[in-house]
Order: C-alpha cells, then structure tokens, then sequence
C-alpha cells in the first residue's frame, strides 16, 4: 500500500480488502516468531481493525484490545494452532500482521 497517498477510510478498507489472503498456521509461524502476529476475534471485522491500525485509531484498538476482540497472539495460542493447523484470513497493517481464524 503506498503511504506516500492519502485515502478515504472507504479506500482503504477497499484496499486492505483486496490484500487479504488465506494462510495456514505453518505460513504464520515465521511471525509469530517474530512478535507480530495480532488474533482478531471472528466477531470482529478483520479489514476494519486492519484499518483501525493503518489509520492509529488508538480508540477503536484500545476499545477492542480492553475488550479482548484483538491481542497478541502467545504461546498458547501457537501450541493451540500447531495442534489443530486451522486456517486464517490475514491482512498485513505493518509492521503488524493480523490474523482471524477461518471458522466454519
């Protein structure tokens, strides 16, 4: 995404929409060794907290992490992940990459 432009928060949700992709927890693991990788509950909507993040809404992410709709994935969660492989949508809202998981 070119930061160098300003964007509409329509715009740019268009644009984290079409950068979302399915991943598998083996494809994640390389970051979550890195300490980026941050869950978002499936209750939330992925592309408006990858939003949120792009724009530093720090009210709606404060608002969502006290709330527990968004944190960082720990290492029960990765034993977890390992476990089951499920997959994941992902959007990257560097340096973060947020992950909801796919659930059926």
């Amino acid at each position: 995404m070119d930061n160098d432009m300003e964007h509409t928060h329509e715009e740019l949700c268009a644009i984290l929409n079409e950068q979302t992709g399915k991943l598998s927890w083996p494809e994640l693991e390389r970051h979550f060794a890195r300490g980026v990788v941050v869950r978002v509950e499936a209750g939330l909507d992925l592309v408006e907290a990858a939003a949120a993040v792009v724009e530093d809404n720090k009210e709606a992410v404060n608002t969502w992490m006290a709330l527990e709709q968004i944190t960082h994935a720990d290492e029960q969660h990765a034993k977890d992940w390992a476990l089951r492989q499920p997959e994941f949508w992902t959007v990257v809202a560097a340096p973060w990459v947020l992950i909801q998981e796919i659930t059926e």
